[in-house]
């Protein structure tokens, strides 16, 4: 699926004039903006689908789908479309500065450096509770990561019994999974009664020994005063306190390079495939054959080394949180907002986020 990013990424990239280019077009080198990344309705960086020709707009989404499964694409799709969905919840209000406070238009591509078939240069795509980034290296995919996916609400209803829930695997099958567990498993798996109001590792470009999650108000391109920034000091504030959440928590929570709860060592046969199913969610976000070679990191004997963290209640409705972590594999899900109605997830690499250190090595191998 490399060449056919390729294609769609230069299809794209040479659609634009002179002042597209100036707004979606930044330098590989520049970290500072290349390793920023944004899952709230803020601005993301780079060229808005709103200053985009409808026929630019087919070719951003035939750009990502060839960077997204067919499951992935679609609930990508479906999440821009909540923001429909969420605008009409929210009483069809101007927000966070923008003429529109929930805009399906207002997502964002970026590309750094020119989409070449050799090389080195990465695009990103994201918006709200959308958040991907892909590097590229001499034509490979070599970084998929991080891929953040949010539902805002997570459920909603359709004509019918059914509900809209674009993120319902990744809950449903992590509450399959720790009820799965035996009671003493369940003692070292659950680590905290409390979850977090939102991801531990949040925006951050890179995790660090003792990050919490972080507030709000942090998690925006730029920091708000006035009646904005009272506002979301306010909702900050019920968030915590509707949970009852604690410094002592936010340690028990808090990133660690050794993972923290139940070894996937501990687990049966079974209880690991149900693991390994859980993950699928994730990485199987991407095209299939890049998820593959993803897979291919993942033996049975590293799935053992992977280490399943949950914190909240296990029934439905409770507020909870849970992660994955290995060496480099990095997962985290959070549910505690909007009366357990709004999903945060997010697949990350520690090792290879944003392609990790390729353009120093491309340095000092090339030059």
């Amino acid at each position: 699926m490399s060449r056919s990013m390729i294609i769609a990424a230069q299809e794209l990239f040479n659609s634009f004039d002179d002042a597209q280019r100036t707004r979606g077009l930044f330098d590989f080198a520049d970290l500072n903006e290349r390793k920023k990344w944004f899952y709230t309705p803020t601005n993301h960086g780079g060229l808005p689908l709103a200053e985009m020709a409808s026929s630019q707009h087919r070719m951003v989404h035939k750009l990502l789908a060839t960077a997204l499964s067919e499951g992935g694409y679609v609930t990508v799709s479906t999440i821009m479309g909540l923001e429909n969905i969420l605008d009409r919840l929210e009483g069809f209000i101007a927000e966070f500065e923008r003429e529109r406070g929930r805009d399906p238009l207002l997502y964002w591509i970026s590309f750094f450096g020119k989409p070449v078939d050799d090389g080195i240069w990465s695009w990103r795509f994201g918006g709200h509770h959308v958040s991907l980034n892909f590097t590229l290296s001499a034509g490979e995919i070599i970084s998929t990561t991080p891929c953040f996916l949010g539902a805002d609400p997570a459920n909603s209803r359709l004509l019918g019994p059914h509900l809209l829930r674009p993120l319902a695997a990744a809950e449903d099958l992590a509450r399959e999974f720790i009820h799965s567990l035996t009671l003493e498993q369940r003692l070292t798996a659950v680590v905290n009664k409390v979850p977090p109001t939102d991801i531990v590792g949040a925006n951050r470009s890179a995790l660090t020994e003792g990050d919490t999650a972080l507030p709000m108000s942090d998690i925006w391109r730029k920091q708000f005063d006035g009646a904005l920034g009272d506002a979301m000091q306010t909702i900050q504030m019920r968030a915590d306190a509707e949970l009852s959440i604690t410094a002592e928590d936010l340690r028990n929570l808090s990133f660690s390079r050794v993972p923290k709860g139940l070894s996937a060592s501990h687990l049966s046969i079974s209880q690991r495939g149900d693991l390994k199913e859980l993950l699928k969610v994730y990485i199987n976000r991407i095209s299939d054959d890049v998820a593959d070679r993803e897979w291919a990191k993942l033996s049975d004997d590293k799935i053992q080394e992977l280490s399943f963290l949950w914190a909240g209640g296990i029934e439905k409705s409770e507020p909870h949180y849970y992660r994955v972590q290995g060496t480099r594999l990095f997962v985290e899900y959070d549910n505690t907002q909007r009366g357990t109605n709004h999903i945060h997830t997010v697949w990350r690499d520690l090792e290879n986020d944003f392609g990790g250190d390729v353009l120093a090595n491309h340095y000092t191998h090339e030059h």
